[in-house]
């Protein structure tokens, strides 16, 4: 019985789920341009088309902080940055303590290149962990001082996500559902019909036209009909509550999960920020799947007959190696900003994130670093479908002691096609009318991935960043006054405005698009470089 139950609940919940490849769409749509293509593309070919042709560049240093890259693509390996201070026969001749750091460095290996952290944990098990003993007996805020209410806050949502995905968290989060449904019916048949006590017989003879209570009442009744003949909405909630109850008792978290990969490979002090000189050269180093598909949208080789083009004509990509399988540590990822700074790059991209940072204060500074030395950061919104403004995702562009924004950082969420079967807005993507800026290309993408000459489609904001990234380094290749600022100001201020209600993510409610990002649109190079040209 505990097998049909979690089934049918299963149902319940699925709803409906866009298919974004359901119908195909144009190849390398997210460079193509809305009027010509009819898809929501960037304009960026008709920007070379059209407003570069005959304009000189110069070369745009851009740091990839992801999972590595595969050095050896073909439409990657004209366009790798080499640090020109180290040579082959003196591997540390910049004296910057990262020997042999000629295309990038990878934070997350050890002394051997060998030796490479692959695969880590969730940061929310981790950050559990660490506070256990400290909160594990707290039973109310009161108990606290006032300084360690908000960490206790973070702590008991740590530890309700893990318990969520446990065997019995998972039936729990299904039971729940299923007495929302309930709930729902209940206001119903009270409002309509008087009754707060009904049966499978009243609700089959229930009747409506509203398509939404009609596929949940299909669902109901599926429910109910696995039950004895005559349970009434009240029995059945109340079976739905001790089984609830019964399996609050049973749900644990085990000790076990919590493996330290890092500390085992790297040996480093974690704890110690200023022991920062650790890791290896091997930017290759396990699944670099992610960060070369994230390379090649923001600058594989443009216009070489092979594969496809890049976003950005004249670029450099170094690959700074901080993103395992598992979520990242923000030691790590403080040190990647600061090394992709102190080496010359002008943009970083971040396409990554996750729900907790324990070391929040040393991201922050590294951003403010970056902010100092006129570095743009793109980052993207995350793949959660939840509106970051309530929901933070880190790294976040607001400062910790403020309600302040980073200048210097856009977060990007992600956009579709805009066609009848794929909407304008990825059902998955995180928005925020406060903390998401722009929205970007991110379904169907299609860019390089490791064996040399292969390439594919994948999905995420992951995706969208580095579209806005090869932007960002177009604008400030042809237009190299540009501040950090100033390229995010333009961004922001050329998008295609969209003015029709849109799908918000995670649901099926229309609204307006400044409901979902600062901007209101889609970023459009043909439009910011025609800004940028102003500007000048």
């Amino acid at each position: 019985m505990r097998k049909n139950i979690s089934i049918l609940l299963l149902f319940l919940i699925a709803g409906f789920v866009t298919n974004l490849n359901a119908q195909p769409v144009p190849r390398d749509w997210h460079m193509m341009d809305y009027q010509k293509d009819h898809v929501y593309g960037i304009s960026i070919e008709k920007a070379y088309t059209e407003l570069l042709k005959n304009k000189k560049s110069t070369p745009v240093v851009v740091a990839i902080i992801d999972s590595g890259i595969d050095t050896l693509h073909q439409d990657l390996k004209g366009v790798l940055w080499h640090n020109p201070r180290t040579k082959a026969n003196n591997p540390d001749n910049d004296k910057n303590s990262y020997e042999g750091d000629v295309f990038g460095w990878n934070f997350i290996g050890g002394k051997d290149p060998k030796n490479n952290v692959t695969k880590d944990t969730e940061e929310s098990l981790r950050f559990y962990f660490k506070y256990k003993e400290r909160f594990v007996n707290v039973t109310s805020e009161n108990q606290l001082k006032k300084n360690d209410r908000k960490l206790y806050q973070d702590w008991t949502r740590s530890k309700a996500g893990l318990l969520a995905k446990t065997k019995e968290g998972k039936v729990i989060v299904l039971i729940n559902n299923t007495l929302g449904l309930c709930e729902e019916f209940n206001i119903l048949f009270k409002k309509e019909q008087n009754k707060q006590i009904y049966t499978l017989t009243d609700l089959n003879e229930y009747k409506t036209e509203d398509l939404k209570l009609s596929s949940h009442l299909k669902s109901y009744i599926k429910l109910l009909k696995n039950r004895k003949v005559g349970t009434t909405n009240i029995q059945f909630a109340e079976m739905l509550n001790q089984k609830k109850d019964s399996l609050n008792k049973l749900q644990r978290i085990s000790d076990t999960l919590l493996v330290n990969y890092r500390d085992k490979i790297v040996g480093d002090n974690y704890n110690d920020f200023n022991d920062r000189f650790y890791g290896n050269n091997n930017i290759m180093a396990g699944d670099c799947m992610h960060g070369t598909h994230v390379a090649g949208i923001i600058g594989a080789v443009r216009n070489n007959g092979v594969g496809m083009n890049g976003v950005a004509d004249n670029v450099k990509l170094m690959m700074i190696r901080t993103i395992p399988d598992g979520d990242e540590h923000d030691k790590d990822v403080a040190l990647a900003i600061r090394y992709a700074v102190d080496n010359g790059a002008k943009i970083i991209n971040m396409s990554f994130g996750k729900a907790f940072s324990p070391e929040r204060k040393w991201v922050e500074k590294a951003i403010r670093y970056a902010s100092r030395k006129n570095v743009l950061i793109v980052k993207s919104a995350g793949n959660d479908g939840v509106n970051c403004d309530s929901i933070v995702f880190y790294p976040t562009a607001k400062y910790m002691n403020s309600n302040k924004i980073v200048p210097n950082v856009i977060t990007v969420g992600a956009s579709g096609p805009g066609t009848k079967e794929t909407g304008i807005v990825a059902p998955f993507s995180n928005y925020g009318k406060i903390m998401v800026d722009v929205f970007a290309p991110g379904t169907s993408i299609y860019s390089t991935v490791p064996g040399g000459n292969k390439y594919k489609m994948m999905d995420g904001t992951s995706m969208a960043s580095p579209v806005v990234t090869g932007l960002a380094a177009v604008l400030k290749s042809y237009y190299p006054h540009l501040s950090a600022k100033k390229i995010k100001r333009i961004i922001e201020e050329s998008v295609t405005k969209i003015n029709e209600p849109v799908g918000k993510p995670n649901s099926k409610e229309k609204v307006s698009m400044t409901e979902l990002c600062r901007s209101g649109g889609i970023v459009n190079a043909y439009e910011a470089i025609k800004l940028a040209e102003k500007m000048k």
